[in-house]
């Protein structure tokens, strides 16, 4: 876990409640976490939710593995360290928009346990909404896909410490929701989704 480094720092309370921007925004904040293999089909599961949820005029952003990785996160690789320091700015920065009152949607591989914990306790001890989502799919099937040719290029060492290869997936033990891209399209894994938080009240 980070350790707190800046001194003389107080955390600044604001005026506006939860209660207060679930009434402007029309939802509650809530935070889905979507964690799978590489190729399992989360970045486009959460492309689909964010449509689907846009078009009933909710608010939602999403956030991918890739994408932060450009931006926010550019200065960390994939050591096993980093990886934990790159899970821990995510749960941060989506506990930030969800406390908002938007619905964030994430995409990480996030292959270790105490990693997606440190996200969880986040969320808990904020009291903001929180679903882990398993994004199941045989290796096999993630491997065939390979769609940015990440797999073939582990296969021939050209990677190291890919996840799944030569690096562990640690496997959720008790997620919110499981959903299998192997069996499900992918509307209906989105819509799955939807529903999970239309009956959890987010919605």
């Amino acid at each position: 876990m980070a350790e707190q480094v800046a001194t003389n720092i107080t955390w600044h309370e604001g005026e506006i409640t939860a209660e207060k921007r679930q009434e402007n925004m029309g939802q509650r904040g809530a935070t889905l976490w979507l964690t799978g293999l590489s190729g399992s089909g989360k970045s486009t599961v959460a492309v689909a939710l964010e449509q689907m949820l846009i078009a009933k005029g909710k608010h939602a952003y999403r956030l991918d593995g890739d994408n932060v990785r450009h931006g926010l996160n550019k200065n960390l690789g994939f050591s096993a360290e980093d990886r934990t320091e790159n899970i821990r700015r995510i749960g941060e920065v989506t506990k930030l928009f969800a406390d908002s009152g938007m619905i964030s949607i994430t995409s990480f591989i996030s292959p270790y346990k105490a990693d997606r914990e440190l996200a969880r306790s986040a969320h808990e001890e904020a009291g903001i909404p929180y679903f882990e989502v398993y994004v199941e799919c045989p290796l096999e099937e993630a491997e065939r896909r390979d769609p940015k040719g990440l797999y073939k290029k582990a296969r021939a060492g050209e990677i190291k410490g890919f996840t799944g290869i030569d690096d562990p997936y640690e496997e959720p033990e008790a997620p919110e929701m499981v959903i299998r891209t192997d069996q499900q399209t992918i509307e209906e894994s989105a819509t799955t989704l939807l529903n999970l938080l239309e009956s959890k009240g987010i919605i």
